[in-house]
């Protein structure tokens, strides 16, 4: 059964190029010019993946983003011709787990878009759970417990979580999380990291995860 790609763009032009592109690949494709178009289809389509153009007339881009997970969890790549950091942070803040900054290239978007749908379909492998002083991961069902609370984080942030405990008291380069948890060569998009990794901190406490100045991110328990 194809992926099902939802597309949002107020501009046909890059509709029309992105769809073009992504139906070489057999995904199953809908499009919508504004924001509520883009909820009303959300909520019957059901798509695996979003590409979330933030700039959108009427219902922008955040609020479409806030909608959309308030009942469902597709992987949302947001786009966005601004280049001020704040606009990035905030998409990635309110539920975006990637993002892709105007102009683009199709062929990274692409290679972004089936990097995600990849690992969304890879079904784990049994593993047994990862268990050390305070924390508890099972790969199988996706949980985490901390101090035996059960956390509720996003796909994004489970992953990262799951690459740290891989490599347990490691230091991981922001470069090296964009490849094990995104999926893709590094773009340069390492702010990326940096604010998912801030989403985490905030639900688990500053004590398990340190920042290595010039370097990246190592995490201990």
């Amino acid at each position: 059964m194809p992926s099902k790609i939802l597309i949002v763009d107020d501009e046909p032009g890059i509709r029309n190029l992105i769809s073009a592109y992504l139906s070489k690949e057999g995904f199953e494709l809908l499009e919508a010019g504004d924001g509520l178009t883009a909820v009303k289809i959300s909520q019957s389509f059901k798509p695996d993946l979003v590409i979330l153009d933030l700039m959108l007339p009427g219902m922008d881009g955040l609020e479409v983003l806030q909608k959309i997970r308030q009942y469902s969890d597709p992987y949302i790549i947001l786009l966005t011709a601004k280049t001020e950091e704040t606009d990035k942070v905030i998409g990635l803040t309110l539920g975006g787990d990637d993002y892709v900054t105007k102009p683009f290239s199709l062929r990274e978007l692409t290679a972004r878009v089936k990097s995600a749908l990849r690992r969304l379909q890879t079904k784990p492998d049994r593993q047994s759970e990862f268990i050390s002083e305070h924390i508890r991961l099972n790969p199988t069902s996706r949980q985490i417990w901390v101090d035996g609370q059960l956390m509720d984080l996003t796909q994004v942030e489970f992953d990262i979580l799951h690459t740290f405990l891989l490599h347990h008291h490691q230091v991981l380069s922001r470069e090296q999380l964009l490849e094990h948890v995104w999926g893709y060569e590094f773009y340069g998009e390492t702010r990326t990291v940096d604010v998912h990794v801030g989403h985490i901190r905030k639900k688990l406490g500053d004590r398990f995860i340190s920042t290595i100045r010039g370097v990246g991110y190592r995490f201990d328990d």
